[in-house]
């Protein structure tokens, strides 16, 4: 099961080594994007159902296999509450962008992939919801 406190602090250190080693403060051209971490397994399914919906940002994943990050418009740190996940400013990737917001990570759905350039957070959280509740009654039977 992965701690999710540690691997906000793992993202957290690679959002700011990425920010240090690749970007500048954002400026006007280039505005912050949060990014919402969340284990791989409910990232999974989420993606699947965001993509069937065509609601599907840009999603990260690390390349321990371990967490997906989604991309999600400025802001959304600030009211992020969702048990088992985290969510985190960063800065010099503005959403639609190529470069990568987090070093040490690779594109599962690259931005060139996506019709919206950032996933809604009312969307992603209702499909990680949706994951978590699928999880739960799969292991629910399964036992």
């Amino acid at each position: 099961m992965l701690d999710i406190e540690r691997a906000t602090a793992v993202t957290r250190h690679r959002v700011t080594a990425g920010h240090t080693a690749h970007h500048g403060r954002p400026g006007p051209a280039e505005p912050p994007c949060d990014l919402v971490t969340v284990p791989a397994r409910e990232g999974l399914e989420a993606v699947d159902i965001l993509r069937l919906r065509g609601g599907a940002g840009p999603v990260l994943h690390d390349r321990e296999g371990d967490t997906l990050g989604f991309l999600v418009p400025p802001g959304t740190a600030e009211g992020w509450n969702l048990p088992g996940s985290a969510c985190i400013q960063t800065y010099g990737t503005p959403p639609g962008s190529h470069q990568l917001p987090v070093a040490g990570s690779r594109w599962l759905v690259p931005p060139a992939d996506t019709r919206p350039a950032a996933t809604h957070p009312d969307r992603l959280r209702d499909a990680l919801r949706e994951a978590a509740r699928t999880f739960a009654a799969l292991d629910r039977c399964c036992r």
